[in-house]
Formats: C-alpha cells, sequence, structure tokens
C-alpha cells in the first residue's frame, strides 16, 4: 500500500517507543504543505555532489571481481563539489550521479522508490534510482541523471528534483544491509560477481 501524503507527514511527526521504528526525513520538510498537497509522495531536493565518468581510452567498464579491475574502475569517476547557489551543467547524452540533499532512514515496515519530476522529464532530464528503497534503509539518495535531450541542462543545489513514493510492507524486522546504507555522497558502487556468474564464466556446470 503507497502513503498518501498526509500519512506521510504523520509518519514523519511520530515518535514510536522504538527509535527504529520511525520514518526520517532531514531536512524535515513542510509538514503542513505535504498534507495539503493532496500528492501521494515527498518532494526531494538536489545535494551538492556530483559524482561523472571521464573521458577515457580504456575500451570499456568492465565487470569482475579483480581488485585490479576494480580500483582501475575507480579511476574512471570524478567527484565533484557544487555550492549552494552555483549551477552543474548536464551535458547532452550525458550522465551523471547527483544526491539528494535530504538524508533519510527507513524503519522496517517501510519500503520506497523514487521517480523524477516531470516538469524536469519534460525538459529532457530523466532522474531515477538504480533500486528501490529497502526497509532499514538510512543514508542519502543516489540520482541518475540523464540528459537526453539536445541542449545542456543547468541545475542547481537545492532545487526540487525528485518523487519518493512510499509504500508499506509485510516484514518489520528487516534492515537494508547493501553497500550504498549510510552514503551523504553519490557513489559508483562495484558490481559483484556471484557463484552463478562465476561459474558461467569458467564453463562450470551449475
Amino acid at each position: 500500500m503507497i502513503l498518501k501524503a498526509d500519512e506521510i507527514a504523520n509518519r514523519l511527526r511520530a515518535k514510536p517507543e522504538k527509535q527504529r521504528d520511525r520514518l526520517i526525513v532531514r531536512p524535515l520538510p513542510d509538514l503542513k504543505g505535504l498534507e495539503e498537497s493532496g500528492s501521494a509522495s515527498i518532494d526531494l531536493r538536489l545535494g551538492t555532489w556530483f559524482v561523472s565518468l571521464r573521458h577515457t581510452r580504456y575500451p570499456a567498464l568492465l565487470v569482475d571481481d579483480d581488485p585490479n579491475v576494480a580500483a582501475k574502475n575507480a579511476t574512471l569517476s570524478k567527484m565533484q563539489f557544487v555550492p549552494f547557489g552555483k549551477e552543474f551543467i548536464v551535458q547532452p547524452r550525458a550522465f551523471v550521479l547527483g544526491v539528494t540533499l535530504e538524508w533519510v532512514r527507513f524503519p522496517g515496515t517501510l519500503a520506497g522508490y523514487v521517480i523524477g519530476k516531470s516538469s524536469w522529464g519534460r525538459r529532457g532530464l530523466i532522474i531515477a534510482t538504480a533500486a528501490g528503497v529497502h526497509p532499514g534503509f538510512a543514508g542519502c539518495l543516489t540520482l541518475e541523471l540523464s540528459n537526453v535531450g539536445e541542449i545542456p541542462i543547468a541545475i542547481k543545489p537545492g532545487i526540487l528534483i525528485c518523487q519518493l513514493f512510499i509504500h508499506s510492507t509485510t516484514q518489520t524486522d528487516l534492515v537494508d544491509k547493501s553497500l550504498f546504507v549510510g552514503h551523504r555522497r553519490p557513489t559508483l558502487g562495484r558490481i559483484d560477481l556471484d557463484d552463478v556468474a562465476r561459474k558461467l564464466a569458467k564453463g562450470q556446470p551449475l
């Protein structure tokens, strides 16, 4: 069940007996305005950190458990801080990682997902997250920003950039243990091969 805006506001006001059962968004949004919006989501703002991929002579980004490959991939990304009041330019056909200004924490009873605001999508800026927000997640949300238009797009830290939809789950004791928990800056992360992928790569039977 997706929570309506007034239910989200009530959750943000609530102070349950157990701290881990509390939904937290910081900075706290305008709860009265959230209630009166009549929506089923909460708007989040763009943060001040961005990660872009460097132009390189490498033929491809490699996916492998080899530490040397992971180290090489790490050198392909560039972290950039953009202060409030300044602009970050997303060039046509460019892909960058941003981050939400808000730090969020989900209890084990809630999960969510992020989509871009339509006002940005109509200008060619596509905003998403690689995965949903899992129960027990805590941190700032990494945003994938792609300019599919023909002209550069200027975005400023602090602007409303995306919508967070929140829904209830059937579990009460889940804790997100992914690599992205606790981050305040966007991160490229890593892709690990599981046992099945390793066997297939070596031609071994499953």
